[in-house]
């Protein structure tokens, strides 16, 4: 390998995907320091990885010493000079193009120069945002899925800039986490999401269409397609303005009506139903069991 071990781990951000991050390093033994906006942010990050261990002990996954041993890697700050020590620092904020810029622009201010940067998205272009950083060459994509501690993939997608050394340095921290990679090249959506989001879309429009009512359309796919949940029950799980925001980069890069977002996806995206995180989507998580919002 480059000889560009991971030793000590970056995250900024510590919502759902930075903790998944966060978590799954620090138990592998690497040092890790978790950044947010608010130390209140890092908090409920700290607070969810700690949730997150106890039902991995409970399951005899992981022990309560190991517990332990990997919360006391992790470094909580809101100070980006936090990161001057890092080998590798992983950005996992919103899926939006200025604002991951935002968080780069801050981010190359206080990094080493051998430091590397990778980038959770999880459609955008890698090349595109490695460009708005002073170290193309050192930044790549690292596609987790959520949530990561239970799930087993690493998408690894390098911008057209990346050197090679970037890409050992990616797949030897990901394979140290325990992780299978796949390596995609740099089109929108990269594998995972350019062929799941358009079947979540599709099933949207059978919805809008009439086709099925959302317990018949997540009830035939998780039966008939020997899917662990429906489509749009795992719309809400992923975020529908996640998914929305998804579809619009690859109807914006591909330029082929195929990709056209479902307007009844908008509306609800409109509406503020953004799926389990808002308590309502194309179900309702106000009442046990969730009931079918249409």
């Amino acid at each position: 390998m480059s000889g560009h071990a991971i030793g000590r781990l970056g995250v900024v951000g510590a919502g759902q995907m930075g903790n998944g991050i966060g978590h799954v390093a620090a138990l592998a033994g690497v040092e890790v320091v978790l950044l947010d906006v608010s130390e209140e942010l890092v908090a409920k990050g700290l607070a969810t990885i700690g949730a997150n261990m106890d039902r991995q002990i409970r399951r005899a996954l992981i022990t309560p010493e190991q517990k332990t041993a990997a919360l006391a890697r992790i470094t909580p700050s809101t100070d980006y000079a936090a990161f001057g020590g890092c080998d590798m620092v992983i950005e996992a904020v919103a899926e939006r193009e200025e604002v991951k810029k935002a968080v780069f622009r801050q981010l190359i201010l206080h990094l080493s120069p051998a430091c590397l940067i990778a980038s959770n998205t999880s459609s955008i272009s890698i090349t595109r945002l490695g460009a708005a950083t002073d170290r193309p060459g050192r930044f790549i994509g690292m596609h987790f899925m959520n949530p990561v501690p239970v799930m087993q993939l690493v998408e690894i997608i390098r911008g057209i800039a990346t050197e090679d050394a970037t890409f050992a340095a990616a797949e030897a921290l990901a394979h140290r986490l325990g992780k299978t990679v796949a390596e995609a090249e740099d089109f929108p959506a990269f594998i995972v999401n350019r062929v799941l989001v358009p079947m979540i879309n599709e099933a949207v429009y059978a919805l809008h269409e009439g086709v099925g009512s959302v317990a018949a359309i997540d009830t035939a796919l998780r039966l008939g397609a020997n899917h662990p949940m429906g489509p749009l029950e795992l719309a809400d799980f992923i975020g529908l303005d996640t998914c929305l925001a998804i579809m619009q980069v690859l109807h914006q890069g591909l330029a082929d009506s195929k990709y056209r977002p479902c307007p009844l996806l908008v509306k609800y995206v409109e509406a503020g139903w953004l799926g389990r995180k808002a308590k309502r989507g194309f179900y309702d998580y106000t009442v046990d069991p969730p009931r079918p919002t249409r």
